[in-house]
């Protein structure tokens, strides 16, 4: 199994800070604590991961049959806004109370505490609460390679204790919620506000270019490496206080999750050239009441993308390090 390093020497602190912009970058991410994170990474002892375990090790051989794969399985690669991992509710029989319990405790381990609190109303929102999704298991836990998934609408959620080298969240996620009649009330809508806020503070020459007309498939989120040619504006073609509202965007986007997944996310941006290197889009299409606040936008770099959008309502697919997805 791969795990992270707690050592500086593959890696170090003054690379890092380099790589993604200088002493600026760290202090826009200040609330992430991340320098005590940085090189831990989750791993099989992390509180998800550990609920993971104990709930692995609960189940029965008849309920292992029915929720539990091969590690390598081709259904851990599959990403969707809207599917089950497998045919069995959260809230039936099939689970006791006590295994229930412990997947909540892997949802509240791999989220923050207002992360927890906005994906709680969300599946409520959207599904009748965290009882209407599903989970799978892969690999064995506590012993070899292992990731645990959740699914359902408008949900990807995973916890591998990094067993998946050099990808955050444990492969691609996704996030969403239903509500339309008021974009504003979108659970998400703060995100787009503040990556506006990158879009707003462009010249004209720096809009025509971040600005795109036709928004690229949603599930379009595959790892390009160094040599593609991303949509949008480079951040490197950015003014230094423009930057800054980047990293702000890029802090907004990963306060949901935990503060280890928040780490690794920063870690790969800075091992795939830094924050310099991504792109931001903005779409017309989909301009809900034509205000041009761009609902719909994308930032990618090498080893990164988030894809967001936002009309009719939010589907957020989110890749970052990993290179391969169904």
């Amino acid at each position: 199994m791969a795990t992270s390093p707690n050592t500086e020497s593959s890696f170090n602190r003054r690379n890092f800070v380099k790589l993604v912009g200088g002493t600026s970058a760290l202090a826009a991410l200040s609330s992430t604590n991340l320098n005590a994170a940085l090189f831990a990474g989750p791993s099989p002892s992390s509180a998800a991961e550990t609920a993971v375990t104990e709930f692995y090790k609960s189940l029965s051989d008849a309920q292992k049959s029915k929720i539990c794969f091969g590690f390598n399985n081709k259904l851990r690669d599959r990403i969707s806004a809207n599917w089950m991992i497998t045919d069995i509710e959260i809230g039936s029989d099939f689970y006791t109370k006590s295994q229930r319990k412990m997947i909540d405790q892997v949802v509240r381990g791999l989220t923050s505490e207002d992360g927890y609190s906005r994906l709680q109303k969300q599946m409520e929102d959207d599904n009748g609460g965290l009882e209407q999704y599903s989970v799978a298991v892969f690999g064995t836990p506590g012993e070899k390679e292992f990731e645990f998934e959740l699914t359902g609408r408008h949900l990807t959620l995973r916890a591998d204790g990094n067993s998946v080298e050099k990808a955050a969240f444990g492969g691609p996620i996704v996030y969403g919620h239903g509500e339309e009649e008021d974009v504003k009330k979108n659970l998400y809508y703060d995100q787009t506000k503040q990556t506006n806020e990158v879009f707003k503070s462009l010249d004209a020459d720096q809009a025509a270019r971040a600005l795109v007309a036709k928004k690229p498939s949603e599930t379009a989120v595959q790892i390009q490496g160094d040599n593609a040619a991303f949509p949008g504006i480079a951040v490197s073609d950015l003014k230094d206080d423009q930057q800054q509202l980047v990293l702000q965007s890029l802090k907004v986007l990963l306060a949901p999750y935990r503060e280890e997944d928040r780490a690794e996310v920063m870690q790969i941006v800075a091992e795939s050239g830094g924050v310099e290197k991504l792109h931001m889009a903005f779409y017309q299409e989909g301009d809900l009441e034509s205000d041009k606040v761009w609902d719909i936008w994308r930032v990618e770099g090498p080893a990164f993308v988030w894809h967001f959008r936002g009309a009719p309502h939010v589907h957020a697919y989110i890749n970052i390090g990993h290179r391969k997805h169904a």
